[in-house]
């Protein structure tokens, strides 16, 4: 009896495991330059929690939620134990999400030479007081410095764990969705960027809003990295466009690339036809009527290179298109994000080269589902 009552219980734990399972993709090709890649690389990782108050800056009162006299930024860093220094790297989660689902790119860029660190924005993760609020993202930037401030500090500090871990002079942010937003901000705001940053990776993140003038004359590098069929930042309005206004600006396209399949949680949810469904769901239960048209004036002004008339047309895709495993996209996001990293942010001139040799010619050659396009920087 006791062995049948086990066998009960544990049949819904095994059938979720068949059904992952039978949703596993496809391996990369054994002998591709893309398999040899995306193993994690030979540096051993820790991960640091991050408990951290800036209180030169409030929280901003949000439903029943009175706001608080400093933001409270918790996560994780990731860094390599050996070696040292390494490039920075901030991660920004998306808009209901945290910074947990940023975690398996963490680990695999740490691996490979870099300090990447990841905390939950005060007032746009999945359990802010008062609820998720988008309209914050105009303050996540002042976080992303706050981060880069006591992290360059603890790193010049010979008593901490950190010391000489982080090279101040090679800073990079990225993000998803909300968080490729908060990113493209912190790189190139002209009142709200950090001019410390070298690299912007913004991955699905809105940018219909941002005109050739919001970039010109900033010599950031930029690479926004999208699905094709992102049902939430539609890739039409967002992410093909930036190859012609964002001087050296690069584009990766993923064929049947999903929004919501970029976010690490979605990995056990990866039977699901789209996971966009999930991601749509989330969003809307959590934004205004209308707050979405309202990018344009939160953002700046047309003198600062934003598009005022311009809004984020939000799953209106129905019904869904069949999107790529979630587990192929998103080990397509890390050798594209290691490659981009690598190349902006390397010492030696011959890891930059065979970066930008692999992100720009061999990645596509090598993988049918993923195109690059680029517009090369005036001499």
């Amino acid at each position: 009896m006791k062995k049948l009552l086990l066998a009960i219980l544990l049949l819904p734990a095994l059938a979720v495991a068949g059904l992952l399972a039978l949703n596993n993709p496809e391996p990369l090709p054994a002998a591709s330059e893309s398999a040899r890649r995306l193993a994690d690389g030979p540096l051993p990782v820790a991960r640091l929690p991050l408990e951290l108050a800036d209180r030169s800056r409030p929280t901003d009162a949000n439903g029943d939620f009175p706001g608080a006299p400093a933001r409270q930024l918790e996560g994780h860093l990731w860094y390599p134990t050996e070696g040292g220094p390494y490039p920075l790297l901030v991660y920004s989660h998306g808009f209901t999400s945290d910074h947990r689902n940023g975690a398996y790119l963490a680990e695999h860029l740490a691996s490979h030479g870099f300090v990447v660190a990841a905390v939950n924005h005060p007032l746009t993760h999945w359990g802010a007081p008062g609820g998720p609020r988008v309209a914050d993202v105009v303050n996540q930037p002042g976080d992303v410095s706050f981060l880069i401030d006591r992290l360059v500090a603890r790193s010049a500090d010979a008593g901490d764990v950190l010391a000489a871990t982080i090279d101040e002079e090679r800073i990079g942010v990225l993000g998803v969705s909300l968080g490729g937003l908060t990113a493209t901000l912190a790189g190139f705001h002209p009142t709200l960027g950090d001019p410390r940053i070298d690299a912007v990776l913004s991955i699905a993140g809105p940018s219909s809003f941002f005109t050739a003038r919001f970039f010109a004359g900033d010599p950031t590098a930029f690479l926004m990295l999208a699905g094709r069929d992102d049902v939430l930042v539609p890739w039409e309005a967002n992410a093909q466009p930036i190859p012609g206004k964002v001087p050296g600006g690069e584009l990766v396209t993923l064929a049947q690339g999903s929004h919501t399949g970029f976010a690490g949680g979605m990995a056990w949810l990866r039977w699901m036809k789209n996971p966009d469904a999930l991601g749509c769901w989330a969003v809307k239960r959590n934004i205004e009527d209308g707050e979405e048209a309202a990018w344009g004036t939160l953002l700046g002004t047309e003198a600062q290179g934003i598009d005022l008339s311009a809004s984020v047309d939000l799953c209106t895709v129905d019904p869904l298109p069949a999107a790529m495993n979630v587990l192929r996209q998103q080990a397509l996001t890390k050798l594209v994000a290691r490659a981009f990293f690598e190349r902006s942010l390397a010492v030696l001139p011959a890891t930059r080269a065979e970066a930008d040799r692999f992100l720009g010619e061999t990645l596509p050659a090598e993988l049918a589902e993923l195109s690059y396009a680029t517009t090369p920087r005036a001499p």
